[in-house]
């Protein structure tokens, strides 16, 4: 594992901090798998977060967006 999965494992722990530690693994993989995925989501939550919505909102709406890879991905 490199320095940049180190440094992304930690930064998703603290961020799914109270979810089980099973779901926590199936996310961190996924992430792993997928970074350039995951990345747009995030580039996309921020773009609507620097327009104003909540980070709750705008997470939410990117991820019914994506609602359909993102389970295809959770499944693989």
């Amino acid at each position: 594992m490199g320095i940049k999965n180190f440094f992304m494992r930690q930064m998703l722990k603290r961020k799914l901090k109270g979810m089980p530690e099973s779901q926590q693994e199936m996310i961190m993989a996924a992430v792993e798998k997928n970074p350039e995925f995951f990345k747009k989501i995030g580039d996309e939550v921020k773009r609507l977060t620097k327009q104003g919505q909540s980070e709750m909102s705008a997470t939410m709406m990117v991820m019914r967006k994506y609602q359909g890879e993102l389970r295809k991905i959770m499944q693989e």
